[in-house]
């Protein structure tokens, strides 16, 4: 076996350089994986049952931020989260010549407002939606059951995490 020679070795310097460039990058820039996102108020109250998947879902979210907890006494929470509304639908997108759905597309639309101690608004009645597609076949109800149900949860976490960049964004007035 033969060392590396005088070309093998510049290479591998280069290529080290080209990295440890690459890294300190990387690093310089602000990039990071998102995390949990930082509430601007210590307390919030939610009116959704934390018994409901939707309720339990969001104040995990808000108990990993680490700077907010939840606060079920609305009276003494520094802000108020208000789910106006929380609907799910089924709309048909096409047909078979037959006349059966072929394709069916979700929908699931919320719709929100947070409030501060003295009732203004922090972030005006707002609306998300998300929507997912998925073909229906009649020989395969149960399993396009459990499709629609897993489709309904992927929209769900979709609204949950986007209702929480919201509220990251959301300041309290001075």
């Amino acid at each position: 076996m033969t060392a590396p020679g005088p070309a093998a070795t510049g290479r591998r310097r280069l290529l080290g350089s080209a990295l440890a460039a690459t890294v300190a990058l990387l690093s310089g820039c602000g990039f990071h994986l998102r995390g949990p996102q930082a509430l601007d108020f210590a307390t919030v109250h939610i009116n959704v049952p934390e018994q409901s998947e939707f309720g339990a879902q969001l104040r995990r979210l808000i108990a990993t931020t680490g700077t907010t907890r939840v606060e079920e006494d609305a009276a003494r929470a520094e802000a108020r989260l208000q789910i106006l509304a929380n609907d799910r639908g089924r709309e048909i997108l096409s047909l078979t010549g037959a006349g059966k759905v072929r394709e069916y597309q979700l929908v699931q639309a919320l719709r929100f407002q947070l409030l501060d101690r003295a009732g203004k608004a922090l972030i005006p009645p707002t609306s998300l939606s998300a929507r997912r597609e998925y073909t229906f076949d009649d020989s395969q109800v149960l399993g396009k059951e459990q499709e629609e149900a897993l489709l309904y949860r992927d929209m769900q976490n979709d609204l949950v995490q986007q209702l929480m960049r919201r509220l990251g964004a959301a300041r309290r007035g001075g």
